[in-house]
């Protein structure tokens, strides 16, 4: 898509963009940078000029050619902040409100598929005001989906819940990705979000877009700000390769090597050969010039100095080459100077902590 929207003198969206047909795309970036402007140009909430917007071969916009489509024309499912729900109608009528629109020889998703996504078959009989905030949105997604949508838009669905109802949430996103075969454009400014969630981000800042990619080559990308902060840190996929019981650790093979991670209490049942999406923060990360034994940290890797970047006054950001994969750590200068650290040079990186996203 390409797009130009002013919003008064003050600011200007100018954005042109081709997204993955498939997953979720994470539009991320501070509050204000057009995240959302964005996704209203392509819902047709609002028009940009000049504009042209296709969403996989279908044209919805394109002022060359005059061709412009309004929001109710566009096959798609927005979900916002706030659920929005008919508050008169009951869960299962809100539902029907949603599948209505759609003629029932274009409906590619079932309102009993789109029900069990999203687990609220018990809620049917019940009232919006009755429900959780969770609930709620869970509620809102399942109606955005029995429109059959060809493209689902997300406006921040996380920002109005607390830390619980989120937890409630990102479970039922997961399963959408993996189940349905529908790309969805995600807002957020949450990078533990885009960890989880996202296959592909576009890292926005004041109306442009600054940088666009894998999730995981993006968030490791020193010179971008994904790396910057408390939260840097580094994705990688791997495979289980076995489950140890009676410590309650996974072993994840991956290209560089295997990496052991606690099995969180309450967490599914995991199988060998499962995928695994793991997170592993560069706060946790530190670099010896020879392998301990004698060490309570249980991931202890070969790897290769790739970058150093000074972080602050008295920390600097390493990025690590481990089997092809780039893990990120943060040691004060000090300890880099002492190391001797330079680029090229063979390094052990000691991983403290391995979380599992999901």
């Amino acid at each position: 898509m390409r797009a130009k929207v002013e919003r008064g003198s003050a600011f200007t969206l100018d954005v042109d963009l081709q997204l993955p047909g498939r997953g979720i795309t994470a539009l991320f970036g501070p509050s204000g940078c057009g995240k959302t402007t964005l996704l209203r140009a392509v819902a047709g909430l609002v028009r940009p000029a000049p504009g042209r917007v296709v969403a996989n071969g279908d044209v919805w916009q394109d002022d060359a050619a005059g061709v412009w489509r309004p929001t109710h024309r566009r096959p798609l499912g927005v979900v916002f902040q706030e659920a929005s729900l008919f508050d008169h109608l009951n869960v299962q009528r809100n539902l029907d409100f949603g599948r209505r629109r759609v003629p029932a020889g274009e409906r590619r998703v079932s309102l009993e598929q789109a029900i069990d996504l999203l687990g609220i078959a018990p809620l049917l009989q019940r009232n919006p005001g009755s429900l959780s905030g969770g609930e709620r949105q869970r509620v809102a997604i399942a109606r955005a989906l029995a429109t059959s949508p060809r493209l689902l838009l997300m406006d921040e669905p996380l920002a109005a819940l607390d830390a619980a109802r989120k937890s409630e949430l990102l479970p039922y996103f997961e399963r959408l990705q993996r189940e349905l075969d529908m790309p969805v454009l995600y807002v957020t400014h949450s990078l533990d979000e885009v960890a989880r969630l996202a296959s592909e981000v576009v890292l926005m800042q004041a109306g442009r877009t600054v940088a666009q990619g894998p999730t995981a080559q993006l968030m490791t990308r020193m010179d971008l700000s994904l790396s910057q902060g408390d939260s840097a840190s580094a994705l990688i996929e791997g495979t289980l390769e076995s489950v140890d019981a009676a410590y309650g650790l996974l072993q994840v093979r991956f290209a560089g090597g295997v990496l052991q991670c606690v099995q969180a209490a309450g967490a599914p049942p995991r199988t060998p050969g499962q995928r695994l999406r793991l997170r592993v923060q560069a706060r946790d990360v530190s670099v010896a010039l020879k392998a301990a034994t004698d060490t309570s940290i249980l991931n202890v890797l070969p790897a290769t100095v790739h970058a150093i970047a000074q972080d602050g006054p008295a920390q600097c950001l390493l990025s690590l080459d481990v089997g092809g994969c780039t893990l990120l750590a943060r040691i004060t200068r000090k300890s880099a100077d002492a190391l001797r650290l330079a680029a090229g040079q063979a390094v052990f990186a000691q991983i403290k902590g391995v979380a599992v996203m999901d």
